[in-house]
């Protein structure tokens, strides 16, 4: 195995697992989640599932519907269902509840950074989109709609769904759909790996150009 490789395994896996600490932080800190853990806690309280399981429950579906848009997942994808779900719920066992203000903002603070940090690892290790970032691109795809308005679209339907199921929704949403984008450019230019066939590096003005969040 190349070193080039091991680095980008490192990275992907890395990134995934970070990316369940920092949606479970954000769940500790109690001041609203990023729009997917909405959904995830919402249906959490309905089903009496753990919200790791329905985050993987959730990715899986959202998987399913590639099908029909004709997306292809990458070995990223696939491991983003299930290692990201996981992670969340090991974090969640190990992480107390925290109370009050002097301890919930920095916990929501740290936990919008780290998920900037994974989202750099794992998108520039590049093994393939999340499946919501797919599905998202798939969609801009065979509609001919802007990203932008296909992802707006969607978390919008996401973050209703999930506040109307009793899903988390605060200052900690407002803060993170605000800072994640700038977030996750710097940390993509961080991570970036020279890609193989011409030497440069991943775009990190990926992100800012077309409005992709990943997961």
């Amino acid at each position: 195995m190349s070193r080039e490789l091991t680095r980008r395994l490192l990275q992907l896996y890395i990134g995934l697992a970070l990316y369940g600490v920092s949606s479970a932080v954000l769940v500790r800190a109690g001041l609203g989640l990023e729009p997917w853990g909405v959904l995830h806690q919402g249906l959490a309280e309905k089903t009496g599932l753990t919200i790791g399981v329905v985050s993987i429950i959730v990715g899986a579906v959202v998987l399913l519907l590639w099908i029909p848009i004709r997306q292809r997942p990458g070995l990223g994808t696939v491991s983003n269902v299930v290692v990201i779900g996981v992670a969340m719920d090991g974090t969640l066992a190990l992480v107390p509840d925290v109370h009050g203000l002097a301890g919930q903002i920095p916990l929501m603070l740290a936990g919008i950074v780290l998920n900037g940090a994974a989202t750099g690892l794992y998108i520039a290790a590049r093994f393939g989109p999340g499946p919501r970032d797919g599905l998202m691109t798939g969609l801009h795809r065979v509609t001919g709609r802007s990203i932008r308005l296909v992802r707006t679209a969607i978390e919008v339907a996401v973050v209703a769904t999930g506040f109307a199921l009793g899903g988390s929704l605060g200052a900690g949403t407002v803060v993170y759909a605000l800072a994640i984008g700038p977030l996750a450019q710097f940390f993509l230019r961080v991570f970036a790996v020279p890609a193989p066939e011409n030497g440069s590096t991943v775009v990190a003005g990926r992100i800012r150009d077309r409005a992709i969040i990943p997961r």
